[in-house]
């Protein structure tokens, strides 16, 4: 990977150099990343993860990985082994200092039973709707419950009882005792327990209650000494629950909760469930598919570590919500692979060419470049035959001006070859162009022009129709074909999925010098874009490559 220095700075980091120079939290800089594990991770958890481990590193510290395995409703131990397989790729380790919620559930439900004596907590057996529709409005203020008024003796009793298994599911919650008149509406009594009766990943039957998020978080972040707790903006209006939570119950130590504007790119959708629908409805190949903003669909397309770090870095950490064009983070990503991939040609819609005037059966190697700015990485050898491909996009019979690529009667240059001439199109019965027939010259090879004749400008990429290796070309673009799929409500997301996000290619004909390729090498496939071999089908002699990129900021 290139290494790219980026200047970091952010009001995050100036928050903290204020705390270290007053000596706040003994001069320490504890920081964490605590994903749900109900799904994989995305590039916004990607611009999370490089904040708060890139923190730790820079303030000489550990960044914890938390998992706040709080419903297993809707966890599962692949999302948590491929979060960490996520983070590790990313770059980033978090030492010793691996968590789960779960781990704290004797804790956290101590803390609920010392809220209920304090009066500040209470069990409340009205229905879900009943506590939704009593909880008012941000203009109408909320309807205390009949149970608020509960004794402290029956609260304890009845939450035993929900701990114990007595209750169905749906039956009460516990519930905090806070101001049902508040302008805050996470402030109106909010739930702390429900009640699931389903198994735990980790601590399988043991537990018939689970914690709510916003009663968990500042009770795990306290318990483990987080001094600094990074969350996106949606969770600026939970803050003051955060500290009332760590305020009642007198903790030793209470971090600072700070938020910072989540990540927003076009054409893409950032909701996890949104991404499991087009999972689950097959619209994708997997969470890992390449057209996925997942960081593993990223990974499998091609997509660098560094690439990813140097995006958040450069997009930066504000307080303002706002939609980062793709092109931004695709350029990123170009701009590294630019500087680490070797070049190879490879034609992905081929045409054939027969050069006439070629002895038959000959073969000769041409030189072509391994890196054109890194010499010392040196050639590779290009098998050249009186045979070859070219992309079919190469050629025009009716071409317009200016046009300096193959044509009827016209000349290119092929690359690292000769001049060659067009001067016979063979067409099949429907009309089809299906091969042409040229000479070439060589006294033009290796890009010479001989003296007295005409410099040709066209210069095109081919492969030998003998001397190659067939690969399946996948060629990505944009998942959605809109800016913004969630912009009309008046229609299903999915209906703004791209037709064209996904065109295989299944015969392409690849140099010589890719036949032994590894999965997730990456190569520029000249004129064409940057490349990847998959992760998964690149296999036993079978080449699959993945477009990561084009060469420019366009797509089709």
């Amino acid at each position: 990977m290139s290494e790219k220095t980026i200047e970091v700075s952010n009001f995050i980091r100036n928050i903290i150099d204020s705390d270290l120079k007053v000596g706040k939290n003994n001069g320490k800089v504890v920081t964490r990343f605590p994903p749900e594990p109900n799904g994989y991770l995305h590039i916004g958890h990607a611009k999370s993860i490089c904040l708060n481990f890139g923190i730790a590193r820079d303030y000489k510290s550990i960044c914890h990985l938390r998992f706040d395995d709080t419903n297993p409703l809707a966890e599962d131990v692949e999302y948590v082994d491929s979060i960490q397989s996520d983070i590790q790729w990313l770059g980033f380790d978090w030492a010793d200092k691996l968590f789960f919620a779960s781990d704290y559930f004797d804790k956290l439900y101590n803390f609920a039973i010392q809220l209920i004596k304090s009066g500040k907590a209470y069990v409340d057996e009205s229905s879900i709707d009943e506590i939704r529709q009593r909880r008012g409005s941000l203009s109408v203020p909320g309807v205390s419950s009949p149970s608020r008024d509960n004794s402290i003796e029956k609260n304890l009793e009845l939450f035993e009882k929900m701990r114990s298994g007595e209750f169905a599911e749906g039956h009460c919650v516990l519930r905090a005792k806070i101001d049902m008149a508040s302008s805050n509406m996470n402030l109106r009594d909010p739930i702390l327990y429900r009640i699931r009766k389903v198994v735990h990943h980790r601590t399988g039957n043991k537990w018939q209650i689970y914690p709510m998020y916003d009663y968990t978080h500042p009770l795990s972040d306290m318990i483990e000494g987080i001094t600094h707790s990074i969350c996106t903006l949606e969770f600026e209006d939970h803050r003051p629950l955060y500290d009332w939570v760590l305020d009642e119950l007198k903790t030793p130590c209470h971090p600072q909760q700070i938020e910072f504007a989540r990540l927003n790119l076009d054409y893409t959708v950032m909701s996890k469930r949104k991404l499991l629908e087009l999972v689950e409805k097959n619209l994708v190949n997997g969470w890992d598919d390449p057209r996925m903003p997942t960081i593993s669909g990223m990974r499998r397309r091609g997509y660098t570590p560094q690439a990813i770090r140097n995006f958040s870095d450069r997009i930066g950490v504000t307080k303002k919500n706002s939609i980062i064009s793709l092109s931004t983070l695709e350029h990123a990503v170009r701009e590294d692979l630019d500087e680490v991939t070797p070049r190879a040609m490879v034609v992905i819609q081929p045409l054939k060419v027969v050069i006439e005037n070629y002895p038959v059966g000959e073969a000769e190697e041409l030189q072509g470049s391994v890196h054109p700015k890194k010499p010392e990485l040196g050639q590779r050898q290009i098998p050249f035959t009186r045979e070859i491909y070219i992309e079919r996009d190469d050629f025009m019979e009716n071409p317009p001006k200016d046009y300096f690529r193959l044509s009827p009667n016209g000349e290119v240059r092929l690359r690292y070859g000769y001049v060659i001439h067009c001067h016979e199109v063979i067409k099949n019965n429907h009309g089809e162009v299906v091969e042409l027939r040229a000479t070439y010259d060589k006294e033009t090879k290796g890009g010479k022009t001989p003296e007295g004749k005409k410099k040709v400008k066209g210069i095109i990429h081919w492969v030998s129709t003998t001397k190659n290796v067939e690969c399946e070309v996948r060629l990505y673009d944009r998942l959605f074909k809109v800016p913004d799929p969630l912009a009309d409500k008046t229609i299903d997301f999915t209906e703004n999925i791209n037709a064209d996000s996904l065109v295989v290619l299944k015969k392409a004909y690849a140099e010589p010098s890719l036949k032994n390729v590894k999965a997730e090498e990456r190569f520029q496939f000249e004129r064409l874009g940057f490349f990847c071999a998959d992760k998964i089908d690149c296999k036993d002699g079978n080449l699959v490559f993945n477009r990561t990129v084009t060469l420019r900021d366009t797509w089709k």
